[in-house]
């Protein structure tokens, strides 16, 4: 394969990684990482750099057409940040010190989690009064229906914080921005419109890449041959899985979500038990 070739091939992957991630919240690289170390052979850690910053384009290509249609809760995304930026310095700085089967098959289990964790969502919330933090905070939003905007109350704060800061240690010490767990901290944990955590999600993502994407540079696991059409399919994917999710509906999304994330788990820890 030559190096055109080889561009080419990790554009129109990246792409689908892009649109997936858009759709679901992931931020593309949770799909995108598994792909390129399976297909491609590329190591991980050079994956995950690049997983980074196609992470941060794409929460840059899909936070402002959320934002247009009234979904993204920007109170909530700010104050969860203060956690995940947190946590994504700490894990980013464990990344020099674990090795690269340890960190595959952490990446496989949290998949599997996220999977499970997704499956015991309910659409109805049996609580109608929002956390008290929520209310002192003002974080209650209003998100678009059918009927026009409707006002939604936040449960569960100081859990969704907690969930969140782990969220942003995953998103350090495995490159993926960890839009999985963010998704469902916003979704379970604090009881979000499932599109109103998938929106907030991407828009938090970007800054938590961003958090521990200067530690990846300085320990050279940032390649610009990778990241240059990674980059460029994850945002046009992106952008593209922003406009579909306004008419998808949620149901579908989380099976979706379960049937790409079950399968890519298996690949991941299949190869870290193997030492590969």
């Amino acid at each position: 394969m030559t190096n055109l070739e080889f561009s080419f091939a990790l554009f129109f992957v990246a792409y689908f990684a892009g649109l997936i991630g858009a759709l679901t919240g992931l931020g593309g690289g949770v799909i995108l990482v598994p792909i390129l170390v399976i297909l491609f052979k590329i190591d991980l850690r050079y994956a995950m750099g690049a997983s980074l910053v196609s992470v941060i384009a794409t929460s840059s290509g899909a936070a402002l057409t959320f934002m247009q249609h009234h979904y993204t809760n920007l109170k909530i995304g700010m104050f969860l940040e203060i956690g995940a930026v947190l946590g994504a310095l700490i894990g980013a700085l464990l990344v020099k010190f674990i090795p690269t089967p340890i960190i595959s098959i952490i990446f496989g289990i949290v998949l599997l989690l996220s999977i499970l964790l997704s499956l015991k969502r309910h659409e109805a919330v049996t609580a109608k009064t929002s956390h008290p933090w929520a209310k002192y905070l003002s974080l209650e939003g209003h998100h678009l229906t059918q009927t026009g905007l409707q006002k939604y109350p936040v449960f569960r704060v100081p859990l969704g914080f907690s969930l969140m800061t782990l969220a942003g240690a995953l998103s350090g010490l495995l490159g993926i921005g960890s839009g999985a767990l963010k998704v469902l901290s916003l979704d379970l944990a604090m009881g979000l419109p499932y599109k109103v955590a998938t929106s907030t999600s991407n828009f938090m993502i970007g800054m938590t890449a961003a958090a521990s994407a200067g530690i990846y540079l300085s320990s050279g696991y940032i390649y610009p041959e990778i990241i240059f059409p990674v980059v460029l399919g994850v945002l046009i994917g992106a952008l593209m899985g922003s406009k579909i999710l306004i008419q998808a509906k949620p149901k579908r999304l989380r099976i979706l979500f379960s049937i790409i994330i079950f399968f890519l788990a298996l690949q991941m820890m299949y190869k870290g038990f193997l030492g590969i």
